[in-house]
């Protein structure tokens, strides 16, 4: 009788993430992620054992993009989420599972199916409530460090602040978190400066609070500013040049010319923007900034920042019969997903498996196909690489 057992799943490669992670480092080294197969099925019936998943921990926050569909198939934002991202192959089938009454002891097995192969972009997206934007030097990474324990690098040039950072703000009964991410300059949105790389954080952002230095100490026009900065918001992103903002006027304690400050505040109030002036100096207006922060914060809704598409949509299997006949000459060619399933499942060589291959294309409607395209005994008939000769 049968004897065979059936062979092992291949491994999927799952991503999940680890709160104890703060960046993709990992994955910058290791660019090719290879999961083992299933074992194979030996005698006595006994079936190869699954290949054990492949976990690769990520940080939160991590966004997974098919580069080959374009298509977001992960956005990672919460502890223990873990997803798919290439899925492990079927076992094979032993000689036990084609036995029937006429035929107890099938000769012939099948081949197990690859595991998907995919190519990813990995993306790691700054989780916080609260983004600051604004032009370089204007006192954003001081106002970060007056108002929670972070302790960004401050010094009086442009891009002192090279990566973005993080800062947890204490307000009574609420708290939240603000990022501070490396000012942007005229062209951030093409990937002038450092803008282009430092952009994505702020997508994640419900508020943002626009500092600009009101002081005229760098020779800039603060409404100038204001309107550069808008401007690549918008050519990065339309949605993320509606979110809510909130100007902070910063650097009163050196204002030199308050006319600078007075333009600033007549476009605010004509296109109905909220202003606070501070000095994140002397701490001068931040107490009542925050305030209103945490109230606005209250109000907004946590929306979904990020479109992820349908993942079960993407990983299903697809048992449907798809297949094509054309004619390449005198050939006549049969291709498709389906007949490629059942190619790579047999020994072809094989007159069992053979006689298994033809009752697999005869149920999928292949030969009956091939007729109603003409095909005639001595006809030549290409099934994916192999060249077969049709007799009916």
């Amino acid at each position: 009788g049968p004897f065979g057992g059936n062979g092992g799943r291949g491994a999927n490669i799952i991503f999940e993430t680890d709160l104890g992670l703060r960046t993709l480092l990992d994955l910058r080294y290791q660019k090719l992620i290879k999961a083992p197969k299933g074992a194979n099925g030996e005698g006595k019936n006994k079936n190869g054992k699954g290949a054990s998943d492949v976990i690769i921990k990520v940080p939160l926050g991590t966004t997974v993009k098919d580069m080959d569909t374009g298509l977001i198939i992960a956005d990672l934002t919460k502890k223990d989420d873990k997803v798919i991202v290439a899925k492990g192959g079927r076992g094979g089938r032993g000689n036990t599972a084609f036995a029937t009454p006429s035929n107890p002891a099938p000769n012939f097995s099948e081949h197990g199916e690859p595991g998907e192969e995919r190519t990813l972009k990995v993306e790691l997206r700054l989780l916080a409530d609260v983004g600051f934007v604004g032009m370089p030097s204007v006192g954003k990474s001081t106002l970060l460090s007056k108002i929670s324990a972070s302790k960004p690098k401050i010094a009086a040039y442009h891009f002192t602040t090279l990566t973005p950072n993080l800062g947890v703000v204490k307000m009574h009964d609420t708290s939240f978190v603000i990022a501070d991410i490396p000012g942007l300059i005229e062209g951030a949105s093409e990937g002038t400066g450092l803008g282009l790389q430092f952009l994505r954080h702020i997508e994640r952002t419900r508020l943002l609070l626009h500092v600009i230095d009101v002081s005229g100490s760098e020779g800039r026009n603060p409404l100038e500013d204001f309107k550069i900065i808008n401007s690549e918001l918008k050519k990065y992103s339309e949605k993320l040049s509606k979110r809510k903002q909130i100007i902070v006027a910063n650097k009163i304690d050196s204002m030199q010319d308050e006319n600078l400050y007075k333009e600033l505040y007549d476009f605010a109030q004509k296109e109905k923007i909220e202003i606070f002036k501070i000095s994140a100096v002397t701490g001068e207006g931040i107490r009542e900034l925050l305030n209103r922060v945490s109230k606005v914060l209250k109000e907004l809704p946590k929306e979904e920042l990020v479109e992820v598409e349908n993942s079960k949509k993407i990983y299903e299997l697809k048992d449907e019969p798809e297949f094509t006949i054309f004619k390449e000459g005198k050939i006549f060619v049969v291709d498709g997903p389906a007949v490629q399933k059942v190619m790579r499942k047999v020994n072809i060589q094989d007159n069992e498996s053979l006689h298994y291959f033809h009752k697999c294309l005869e149920e999928l409607g292949v030969n009956e196909k091939l007729k109603q395209a003409g095909v005639q005994d001595g006809d030549t008939v290409r099934v994916v690489d192999w060249e077969l000769e049709w007799y009916d």
